[in-house]
Order: C-alpha cells, then sequence, then structure tokens
C-alpha cells in the first residue's frame, strides 16, 4: 500500500515540480496570445482565404499563428473558414499554424527541453504547410473535396466565439480600459478552454517520467540502421500522441520525457506536430466532413508531420543544431529554489491575477454558451427585471426562444477564435 502511495505522490509530486519549471512560460505566451489575438484586425485576412494557391494558404498562416493554440478551437475555427469556401489547404495550414507557430509553446518547448526544438517547432511548422499543400490532391480529390465542404454546411457548427476586439490605434491601446479587457478576455477563454490538457499532460509526465530508460527502449528502435531508426521514432512518436490524448500546450512535458527517455530528435518533433490527429479529433473530423474526407485528411496529415520531422532533423543534423546531451529526471523536473524561476513564477501569478480580475471585473458569463464575455460590450436582453448578457445575437435568440435550457458546446468547451 505504502509503495502505491509513494508512486502516486512521486508522480504528482513531478507534474508540480514541472509546472513550476514553466508557469511563467506559460502566463507570458498566453498574454502574447491574447494580446495578439485582441489587437489583430483579422476580418480582412478571413475574407481573402477563399480560393486556391499561394496568397490564401499564406494568409491562412499568419491567421492561424495570430490565433490560440487551443487544438479544437482550431479544428472548429478551420472548419468555419472551410464553409465560407476556404480551400482545404488553407483550413488545413490554419489548423496546423495555430497548433504550431504561436508563442507559447514556443516559449514552454524552450524552456522544458531547449531553444533548438523551438525553432526546430517553427520552422518545422512551416514546412508542414508546404508539404501538406503540395500532398493534398495526392490524398483528397477536388470532388471530394467539395462533398466534404457540402456535410460541413450541413453538419452542426457548433458554438464559435470571435476575439473581442475595437479598431484603434496602438498608443490608445495601451492606455485603454477596453483594450486591456478584450487581452483579459482572451486570456481567460484560452485559459479555460485548455487548462485540462495542460494539467493532464503534467500529470502524464510525471507519472511517465518515473519509468526507466528500459521502458523508452521498448518502444524504440535501438539496435538498427541510423535511418531506420530514425523513421521508426518519427512514425512512433505521433502514435504515442494519438493514443495519449493529450493536445495543445499540454504534450510539450510528455515531450520532454521522451526526449529524456531516448526517442530521437524527429521523434520528438512528430510527436508534438501529431496534436491535430489525437482519437477524440479525429471523430470531430469525422462529424464536420464525413468519413471518408475525415479519413483521408488524417493519413494527409500524419504522412505530412513524419516527413516534415524527418526534414527538420536533416536540416539540423546538417547543421549541426541537434542537441547532444540529453537531460536527466531530475534535469526536467526540477526542484523549488530561490532563483530566476521563483522571480519569474512571482511575476507570472501576478500578471496570471490581474488580468483574470479585470476579466472578472469587467465580465458576465453568457447563460447559453458559457463563454466569459465583456459586460459593456455584450448583446444585452431584459427579462423580468433582470439583464442578461450574451456574446452574439445568435446567443440571445437562443435565449429568448428557450430560455430555461442552456446549451452546451460541442466536447463541453467554450471556442475562441
Amino acid at each position: 500500500m505504502m509503495s502505491v502511495v509513494d508512486t502516486l505522490w512521486d508522480g504528482i509530486s513531478n507534474a508540480l515540480l514541472m509546472a513550476w519549471t514553466v508557469w511563467w512560460a506559460l502566463v507570458l505566451g498566453f498574454a502574447i496570445s491574447a494580446i495578439v489575438q485582441a489587437w489583430v484586425p483579422r476580418e480582412r485576412i478571413e475574407n481573402a482565404l477563399g480560393g486556391s494557391g499561394f496568397r490564401p494558404v499564406a494568409l491562412a498562416t499568419g491567421l492561424g499563428a495570430a490565433s490560440s493554440s487551443c487544438s479544437y478551437a482550431a479544428i472548429a475555427i478551420a472548419k468555419s473558414l472551410f464553409q465560407k469556401s476556404a480551400s482545404a489547404a488553407s483550413a488545413l495550414a490554419f489548423q496546423f499554424a495555430s497548433t504550431n507557430l504561436v508563442i507559447e509553446l514556443g516559449i514552454v518547448m524552450w524552456v522544458l527541453i531547449g531553444w533548438q526544438f523551438t525553432l526546430a517547432e517553427f520552422i518545422g511548422g512551416l514546412i508542414l504547410i508546404v508539404v501538406m499543400t503540395l500532398l493534398l490532391r495526392l490524398f483528397v480529390s477536388k470532388r471530394l473535396e467539395e462533398q466534404a465542404r457540402e456535410h460541413a454546411q450541413e453538419a452542426e457548427t457548433g458554438h464559435q466565439h470571435h476575439s473581442a476586439g475595437e479598431h484603434m490605434t496602438i498608443r490608445r491601446r495601451l492606455t485603454s480600459a477596453s483594450a486591456w479587457s478584450d487581452v483579459a478576455h482572451n486570456f481567460r477563454n484560452d485559459w479555460s478552454m485548455v487548462w485540462k490538457e495542460i494539467v493532464i499532460g503534467f500529470l502524464l509526465a510525471g507519472f511517465i517520467g518515473q519509468l526507466g530508460n528500459s521502458f523508452f527502449n521498448a518502444l524504440f528502435i535501438t539496435h538498427a540502421p541510423s535511418g531506420l531508426k530514425l523513421l521508426e521514432n518519427a512514425i512512433v512518436g505521433p502514435i504515442i500522441a494519438i493514443l495519449s490524448f493529450v493536445c495543445s500546450v499540454g504534450n510539450v512535458p510528455l515531450a520532454a520525457v521522451l526526449w529524456s527517455g531516448g526517442i530521437s530528435f524527429a521523434g520528438v518533433i512528430a510527436f508534438i506536430f501529431a496534436d491535430l490527429i489525437v482519437l477524440p479529433i479525429i471523430a470531430i473530423y469525422r462529424k464536420y466532413y464525413g468519413t471518408r474526407f475525415a479519413v483521408r485528411i488524417v493519413a494527409l496529415m500524419f504522412v505530412t508531420m513524419v516527413a516534415a520531422a524527418l526534414i527538420v532533423d536533416g536540416l539540423f543534423s546538417a547543421a549541426g543544431l541537434i542537441p547532444h546531451a540529453r537531460p536527466t529526471r531530475a534535469e526536467i523536473f526540477g526542484e523549488v529554489r530561490v532563483d530566476y524561476k521563483l522571480f519569474t513564477n512571482i511575476l507570472g501569478t501576478a500578471i496570471f491575477v490581474i488580468l483574470f480580475a479585470l476579466a472578472m471585473r469587467r465580465g458576465g458569463t453568457d447563460p447559453v454558451c458559457g463563454m466569459k464575455i465583456d459586460r459593456d460590450k455584450a448583446v444585452r436582453v431584459e427579462r423580468e427585471g433582470q439583464t442578461h448578457y450574451f456574446c452574439s445575437e445568435g446567443c440571445a435568440n437562443t435565449f429568448a426562444s428557450n430560455p430555461p435550457h442552456p446549451l452546451t458546446p460541442p466536447q463541453g468547451r467554450s471556442i475562441s477564435s
């Protein structure tokens, strides 16, 4: 019994120590992401995503990079873009960019496993989009793409939220309580979407980190020609991600444990790429686009992720940028002591509290979808002497037609772009 208790405690304490190591980076990353979402105008970009070719794919990449890193939000927004005539290439480019080219992911990866992985993630994200665009027609015909669009237009859309934001100059934004309220609400909504994935990721890393290297040696080929070993690692990485169910920033802690356990550089990168093909998300693809299209794009993404990871590995190997020293478990999980992390975590906690307090002071909750919204900018409905606040006219109309039964967003999430 004591051994079970010790194992549980060791796993939880490992998770807490890893969270301590990256807490400031998480807060900083989400704060920067919230500023970009609130202050970067996107309407013109969204309207330019129709059609095929380099320009709409490039615009989709830019829009994705300016969006939240939540995988579930990414696929919901991509579906909306696809419904509005964006090409499959543009929709997939948006998904890849919003889960691989975002600041919070890069910062956390830098802190846990080094700047080389952050650089590889950003370069690899661009390679992903290029390779996916080149291979798309080998997996998805134009006819199947249009059939999927028709399916998406008929499917239940779910509830999507657009980032709060007003048109004003940067100078005005810096001193505007309203502009910072937009930031605070994006910050709060992003955390509400991904905190479960982050917690699960830390806990998985904490418990898996207790396993010896023999466990990881059983997963990866160790005695084989380097080319075969590299290919096997790049294939196994995404498979582990699919089975782990962890996505978004939450898969970085587990990536750190895999790197410590012996998986190759390409395997780590492929694992991180694969958060868009975990099993719950594959089920959503099927619901949105139909079985045939879902199977084809999952196969396309898997091949693309493996190919991009191998390309990145080759480039970094040629440039001498692949780290040779692997961190120990103790280095990964760290310890609490008086150093720069103590002061940066204090600063991170202060930013977290200030933004949440601002969102709560100015905010309200949409009774239909559960989104946290700024009361001053919300759609208002007066009923029986009480004011109700809504994120959109759609939610207000739903409430008016069926007030006793609030809606629940798909997968229990409030989806924010």
